[in-house]
C-alpha cells in the first residue's frame, strides 16, 4: 500500500465514522492526508501522487493507531500532531488552547484593515490570544508594531510562549495575564479580538471534538455577548483617538445586532461571508 492508498483508506474511514471537522481541515480527504503524511515523517506540501514506495507494515500500523485515537477518542488531529496551520504559518497546540483558526488570520493576510489603520500605527493588542496565533501574525504581518497579547488562561499563555520564542518575536510581543481588558497597558492603535462568542443553545450542540478544547475560550453565556459586552464598554478607554477594534462574532452576528442595534460596525470579508469579523472605530463605540 503506497501512502496515496493509505491516505485513501484512511479519508473513507474518516466519513464512515463521521468524525467532525474544522479544526485545521474542512473535509476527510485533507485530514487523511494530514494524518498520514505526519505520521510518515513526509512533508505536507509533497504531491502524493509521486510517491511509489510502498508503506511498511510497520509504518501502517502506526498510522492505523493515530486513524483509531481520532475516530474513537474524537481527539482533535492538532492535538495528536503537536501543530496547527493558519496562513501557512505552522504553530505549536496542544490541549492547554484553542486550535487555531480564527477568520481574523485573513483579515491580516490579505490586509483589510490597512485602509482603516493609522500609517504610523506602532502598537497594538491581541486580547483572548490563547496560543498566540494572531499575535505572531500581527507581529509577522506589520513590522512596526509592539503587540500586547493578553488572556485569562495562565495555561493558554505557556503555548503563546513557545509560539512567540519560535518565531524569535519576543522583543516585540508581550504577553499577559488578563480578565479581559483588565491588565492591559496604554492606548492601541489596532485591538484584535477573537473572544468567546458561542452562544448557550450551540454550545449545547458542539461535536466531541470541539468539546475538547477549553470551554473558556468558546462559551460566551445565553446569546454568546457576555466577553463582547464589556469588551465595547471598555474598548474606548485603551484605544487611540483613531483607533480600530477588529472583532470576530462567528456565527452569532444575529445576536450581535440584537444586543447592539444601533453600534456602526463595518463587516469585513472573509471565506466564511462578511458578517462573521466586525471592524469598529473608537468613534462608533463612542457614539
Amino acid at each position: 500500500m503506497t501512502p496515496a492508498q493509505l491516505i485513501t483508506h484512511c479519508a473513507q474511514a474518516l466519513q464512515t465514522s463521521q468524525v467532525s471537522f474544522g479544526q485545521g481541515t474542512l473535509q476527510a480527504e485533507d485530514e487523511a492526508a494530514w494524518l498520514v503524511l505526519w505520521k510518515l515523517g513526509i512533508p505536507l506540501d509533497v504531491d502524493t501522487d509521486t510517491l511509489d514506495d510502498d508503506v511498511s507494515d510497520h509504518d501502517k500500523e502506526a498510522v492505523l493507531q493515530v486513524l483509531e485515537q481520532r475516530i474513537h477518542q474524537r481527539t482533535p488531529l492538532a492535538y495528536i500532531t503537536r501543530e496547527a496551520w493558519l496562513q501557512g504559518v505552522s504553530f505549536y497546540v496542544d490541549e492547554r488552547c484553542l486550535i487555531p483558526r480564527s477568520l481574523i488570520a485573513e483579515i491580516l493576510a490579505e490586509g483589510s484593515i490597512d485602509a482603516w489603520l493609522n500609517p504610523d500605527a506602532s502598537t497594538a493588542l491581541d486580547l483572548c490570544t490563547g496560543g498566540g496565533s494572531l499575535a505572531v501574525l500581527l507581529a509577522l504581518a506589520y513590522p512596526q508594531l509592539q503587540v500586547e497579547a493578553l488572556d485569562i488562561s495562565a495555561s493558554a499563555l505557556e503555548v503563546a510562549a513557545i509560539n512567540v520564542q519560535r518565531y524569535e518575536l519576543q522583543q516585540r510581543i508581550t504577553l499577559g495575564l488578563s480578565d479581559g481588558l483588565h491588565n492591559a497597558t496604554g492606548l492601541f492603535d489596532l485591538i484584535v479580538c477573537n473572544p468567546p462568542y458561542v452562544n448557550a443553545q450551540s454550545m449545547d450542540l458542539l461535536p466531541a471534538e470541539f468539546q475538547a478544547e477549553p470551554a473558556l475560550a468558546l462559551a460566551g453565556g445565553v446569546d454568546g455577548m457576555d466577553f463582547v459586552r464589556h469588551l465595547l464598554l471598555k474598548a474606548p478607554s485603551y484605544m487611540k483617538d483613531d483607533g480600530i477594534l477588529v472583532l470576530e462574532i462567528g456565527h452569532e452576528f444575529e445576536h450581535f445586532v440584537a444586543a447592539f442595534p444601533s453600534l456602526e460596525v463595518v463587516g469585513l470579508s472573509t471565506s466564511a461571508g462578511d458578517t462573521q469579523v466586525l471592524l469598529i472605530t473608537k468613534a462608533a463605540l463612542l457614539s
